[in-house]
């Protein structure tokens, strides 16, 4: 059972850190799909990781789940919750990044797990060692640093903070695989994304069809885009605590961050530089507690005997 439930520790990680690498690259494709605005990119990706993600399950032929869960008002109305607020995640993160302020876009994510850890510390009575609080500390004052450095409050950074704080907490009490639940996510998004598309199209204003092939293709690529980090993230979500997801979570803001200084060429002046460096050693901090603390329960695994046999035999078994 110990070694069941580490290997299934060990898949959650592995996710986590496909889906936030994969997030973190993603700002440079959303500007490949001007001249599309930000609102028929988000409709296609909606509509887009439906079809994705249903012949990913036709071919695995998985669809008992469906039943089960029409069968089931509350886990619908969560599944619902958490279409609700990735689709706010996912239309303001393109508005951000096609708008210039992809700084500001990782911002919200160094902001997330924050609120991450905070949801599972109050909703999940998750506990946190000494050196995670004094990370969490540093975390706070570098936020307040970065707000003071833009100069107004950063909704843009707050709202994607908190909707996507809210979607990992949702898929964490929904417990649906993470093919399944993106499934159902983007049906319940189908309709209303296809609706928007033929009413843009009846007034001529989607590119979809007026840009040329290539750029139709790129449009119907954003449900893989979207939904491979997802499912990676949903598989993650159910295997790991928040805490540990909040630990991940840095490594997309940070590949946004040089992303948006390096490539984009966004201005940071010295305060957002002052702000970003509280953020970076709050992750080290995190990063360094977390490896004590997984090389100890490596230790203590192997150190003590099981129930019924001697230390010999344990320690073989382990």
């Amino acid at each position: 059972m110990r070694d069941r439930s580490r290997g299934e520790r060990h898949i959650g990680l592995l996710n986590g850190f496909a889906a936030y690498g994969m997030w973190g690259l993603v700002p440079l494709f959303w500007p490949l799909l001007k001249p599309a605005g930000a609102g028929e990119i988000l409709a296609n990706r909606m509509a887009w990781s439906l079809v994705f993600v249903a012949a990913a399950l036709l071919f695995v032929r998985r669809w008992a789940w469906a039943g089960e869960l029409l069968r089931q008002p509350r886990r619908l109305a969560l599944i619902a919750v958490a279409a609700a607020v990735i689709t706010v995640n996912w239309g303001v993160y393109i508005w951000s990044v096609n708008s210039g302020r992809v700084v500001e876009a990782a911002l919200g994510y160094f902001i997330n797990p924050l609120v991450t850890i905070a949801m599972g510390v109050l909703l999940l009575k998750e506990r946190l060692r000494p050196v995670q609080w004094a990370a969490v500390g540093i975390g706070l004052a570098a936020v307040v640093v970065l707000t003071v450095g833009y100069g107004q409050p950063p909704w843009v950074s707050l709202t994607l903070a908190f909707s996507f704080a809210t979607y990992g907490l949702v898929k964490k009490k929904v417990n649906l695989g993470g093919v399944e639940s993106l499934a159902a996510e983007t049906a319940i998004q189908f309709l209303p994304a296809v609706a928007y598309l033929v009413w843009l199209s009846s007034r001529g204003e989607s590119t979809f069809t007026t840009q040329g092939a290539g750029h139709a293709a790129l449009l119907a690529a954003t449900g893989v885009v979207t939904a491979l980090p997802l499912v990676c993230f949903g598989a993650a979500a159910i295997r790991v605590p928040l805490s540990t997801l909040g630990l991940l979570q840095y490594m997309a803001p940070v590949f946004q961050f040089l992303l948006g200084v390096l490539y984009f060429k966004e201005a940071m002046p010295a305060e957002r530089w002052a702000g970003f460096a509280l953020v970076w050693l709050a992750l080290s901090l995190l990063t360094a507690d977390a490896w004590r603390a997984a090389r100890r329960a490596r230790v203590a695994a192997i150190s003590v005997p099981r129930a019924g046999k001697p230390a010999s035999a344990a320690a073989v078994d382990a």
